[in-house]
């Protein structure tokens, strides 16, 4: 039987209110049974100890922080320049640690790197900082028993990406629309309750911990649509945030702060927030030094401006790049970064206008300031071109700016994507967006250009959080995945999302008795492996997107969008369905790819399936690659979707007494609620377009 092991406090103090996650005490197992030895000193070194001596308390090991005599440990977790290991395999591993490791390098290991080795009997970990011996702890926690195997390689582990962050669309205050977590699915705020902060420091460090052991290393703790009361963060209501940072950095977890432009006048008392104005920025250096003389190690600022009605440097005739680098020379100073979204469109577009196409907006504006922008600044996008969509292009901003430093920004909650009521495992969505080359074969990846491997230093992953105050985090306990895939898909986005869903059942589902615990990972990977391709499967067809409810964006309607001021249309009509946006014909966004994609997306016959209708209007009858017409795959598509979505639950309900009946519970509740959507979502789809064509069925199947 495998169960999922209740929080932190369980091994303290009784147990705690919410789930441990990845995290429970059952997973230290390996190396609490362990003689530990500890070597170096620092505040992220004690809690390697503060988890270790945790972990040997209950499990019956032994720690030793850098004794003066030799310790025959079982585990060696050392700084390199703390000296000589007292411990004469690990110091022999000290010594030869090369640029050999990994086969590259000069031997560095980096802020956040480590070394894992095994010699003579004993698992090392040599660090060359106090984040890295860190993160080299719970890798041996990931690892389990097989890092203690003989056969352990050496390997030297370093992140693809410095900045692995997550935004939290948290409101202080409740706004009377979008609630205390905008676009949040998984109850309150962490951090905040009905206008003031929580003050929950045992959650908050939790929350820390299983970030850590993911590796996230920054969050950002407000809603980018910064009200009224999130605005006073940045003054009057910094110790708040300087408690959140705080609790946070013994895992490593840099807090930044969302501010609004306009928080020279909202704030400051003046008539202005001109970027060029010296008034202007004198306020901003002034006001960011009082916030790094409370909270040394901050971040920075992320901002949203000009966009769905936030202020910013428009209104004085300004582009983004004068208003991003009036806020990166406040931060200069204190080595903090800005972090300017590039969601940015007109929301008030005519929809009888077809020449205005929102997806090609965020490219029209920062494609041109490329060079323009501080060092200092990252520009960070949203993967694709319109809006977190389940299926959609990658962005064609990330190919046209290599004089930047750009940010990938995915979305964790599940906005689009079932609202953490249906499971969606986005591990192989985020994996596709990573590895796609926008200038062919041959180019680098999306990857590449989170890393800032032209030069121009990266500025990584970030994601939208998904986690708030329910129990379980993230409200379907099987959503927790996609944090943790994030984390690791941030550290190296070349891991593969079924082994990063391996980790996190094997993490997560601790085996509790002598029983076969391969039934729930069989059943796991057979309801999450393919459950993203489920959902697009009965949603929105072939990459057109934006068929839900307008507002709350859960559940289906295809007009709902197609005559508001959004710019997120599909042009259903009697003949044909889908966007025009080639060159030849349409809004030209296919020119902002560069070559070979803007030729592949500006053909019909080239265009792949899974996006023709982003890129083009074509007939009900138009023949698909894979030798279906579109409206037959429509048809086919919802009705396999809500198939595989009744195998889910079925398989889950198989899983009752297995697992945790509390968990149980949960998980089967969301799934009655996605098979009854996913019914919906099938009959309106194809109804609609039945409606539309005229088109039957082939297979005779029942459309309303």
């Amino acid at each position: 039987m495998s169960v999922p092991v209740t929080g932190r406090a369980a091994a303290d103090a009784g147990e705690s209110a919410w789930h441990a996650a990845w995290l429970p005490p059952a997973v230290f197992r390996a190396l609490g049974s362990r003689g530990v030895l500890v070597h170096g000193d620092g505040p992220l070194v004690d809690t390697v100890i503060d988890e270790v001596s945790r972990a040997c308390a209950r499990y019956g090991g032994r720690l030793w922080h850098g004794p003066p005599w030799q310790v025959d440990a079982d585990l060696v977790l050392a700084l390199r320049e703390a000296g000589p290991v007292p411990n004469a395999a690990a110091e022999a591993v000290r010594l030869g640690a090369t640029p050999a490791v990994n086969g590259t390098g000069d031997g560095s290991l980096g802020d956040e790197g480590y070394l894992l080795a095994r010699a003579d009997g004993v698992t090392v970990v040599l660090a060359d900082a106090p984040a890295g011996l860190l993160y080299g702890m719970f890798h041996v926690v990931r690892l389990g028993p097989a890092a203690f195997d003989d056969d352990l390689p050496a390997r030297r582990h370093r992140p693809a990406l410095d900045r692995r962050m997550l935004d939290h669309w948290d409101n202080v205050a409740v706004h009377p629309v979008s609630g205390q977590v905008e676009r949040g699915y998984a109850g309150g705020s962490l951090f905040w309750r009905d206008g003031a902060a929580r003050h929950e420091p045992a959650r908050l460090r939790d929350y820390g911990r299983l970030l850590a052991a993911c590796g996230v290393n920054a969050i950002c703790v407000n809603n980018v649509n910064v009200h009224d009361t999130e605005a006073r963060l940045l003054t009057d209501r910094l110790g708040d945030v300087a408690e959140i940072a705080e609790v946070l950095r013994p895992y490593g977890i840099r807090v930044h702060l969302s501010v609004t432009f306009a928080a020279p006048v909202v704030l400051g008392g003046l008539p202005t927030a001109d970027p060029l104005d010296e008034r202007v920025r004198a306020w901003w250096a002034a006001a960011t030094r009082r916030v790094y003389q409370r909270i040394p190690d901050f971040g920075g600022y992320l901002v949203k401006a000009d966009s769905e009605g936030r202020p910013g440097p428009f209104a004085y005739g300004r582009d983004h790049a004068d208003g991003a680098n009036l806020l990166a020379g406040a931060l200069a100073p204190h080595g903090g970064v800005v972090r300017w979204r590039a969601f940015v469109y007109d929301h008030r577009q005519d929809w009888r206008d077809r020449s205005t196409d929102r997806a090609r907006a965020a490219h029209d504006h920062f494609a041109p300031l490329d060079g323009r922008f501080a060092d200092n600044v990252i520009v960070q996008v949203k993967f694709g071109p319109i809006d977190f969509q389940a299926r959609e292009p990658v962005s064609p901003v990330l190919a046209a700016m290599p004089a930047t430093r750009l940010a990938v920004e995915v979305q964790a909650t599940q906005e689009y994507t079932g609202q953490q009521r249906h499971v969606c495992y986005l591990g192989p969505w985020w994996s596709e967006v990573l590895g796609f080359r926008p200038r062919g074969a041959a180019g680098g990846t999306i990857a590449d250009v989170a890393a800032g491997r032209a030069g121009t230093g990266g500025g990584g992953l970030a994601a939208v959080a998904n986690v708030g105050d329910d129990p379980f985090w993230t409200g379907h306990p099987l959503a927790q995945a996609n944090l943790y895939a994030f984390g690791r898909l941030a550290w190296d986005p070349r891991l593969d999302p079924a082994a990063i869903l391996d980790e996190w059942i094997d993490l997560t589902w601790v085996p509790v008795t002598a029983g076969d615990p391969d039934p729930v990972r069989r059943t796991m990977h057979a309801i999450m492996d393919d459950s993203w391709r489920t959902y697009e499967r009965y949603t929105a067809p072939l990459g057109v997107g934006f068929m839900v409810r307008p507002g709350h964006h859960y559940g289906p309607d295809v007009d709902g969008y197609e005559y508001t001021p959004w710019g997120t249309y599909h042009f259903a009509d009697r003949d044909g369905v889908g966007v025009d946006r080639t060159r030849a014909t349409g809004t030209g966004f296919t020119g902002q790819y560069p070559p070979p994609w803007s030729e592949v997306y500006e053909s019909r016959e080239r265009c792949p399936d899974e996006l023709l209708l982003f890129f083009h209007h074509v007939p009900y009858r138009h023949v698909l690659q894979d030798g279906r017409t579109v409206i037959q795959h429509i048809y086919d598509t919802h009705f396999a979707g809500v198939e595989e979505v009744a195998a889910m639950r079925e398989r889950w309900r198989l899983l009752a007494g297995a697992v945790d009946p509390a968990v149980h519970d949960r998980v089967a509740e969301r799934l009655d609620e996605q098979f009854r959507s996913a019914v919906e979502w099938r009959d309106q789809i194809n109804t609609y377009f039945f409606r539309k064509s005229g088109v039957p069925d082939a297979h005779g199947r029942r459309i309303y």
